[in-house]
């Protein structure tokens, strides 16, 4: 980004569905700051400006999924952090929460995807090392969730 906030030249284009992901942190940050009912929040960032250059299918079914499935989702998160969810920084819980539905409820998504993503917002929206937190924490989840990761990185490892 340049002073005056437009694009530097040589920034790497925003994916569509990179900016869907990008609303769904900032709307489930804003349901837990109001409580406000999510289908009205949905259709606020759905008229929005920047609305055209996301993939609203995306953010719509990732929105409103997280919001539906979030005791589910918490649950399991609980067991891979080192307090409540209540005490962790709304932004990560945010992210937290986003990541967990797709790693959960949405086996297309590629895992690496999920977590690149969700490094990449933390990156973006939350405090200095929030990345390496929400990394850590995912990376305990997908172990559990989806055990083929960790056949994956055992593979990976270099013997002795």
């Amino acid at each position: 980004m340049t002073a005056a906030g437009t694009p530097s030249p040589d920034a790497k284009p925003v994916s569509v569905r990179h900016q869907a992901r990008r609303a769904v942190v900032q709307a489930l940050y804003q349901w837990q700051a109001t409580a406000q009912d999510p289908d009205d929040i949905a259709r606020q960032f759905i008229q929005n400006n920047d609305a055209p250059r996301m993939d609203k299918k995306l953010f719509r079914e990732l929105f409103l999924g997280t919001v539906g499935e979030v005791q589910s989702l918490d649950e399991s998160l609980a067991p891979h952090l080192s307090r409540p969810m209540a005490q962790v920084d709304p932004v990560e819980r945010s992210i937290l929460r986003l990541a967990a539905f797709e790693l959960t409820r949405r086996m297309e998504i590629p895992i690496g995807v999920v977590l690149n993503e969700a490094v990449e917002l933390a990156k973006t929206f939350g405090a200095e090392a929030s990345h390496k937190f929400v990394n850590g924490v995912l990376d305990q989840l997908t172990d559990q969730v989806r055990p083929e990761a960790t056949i994956v990185k055992a593979a990976r490892k270099p013997r002795r």
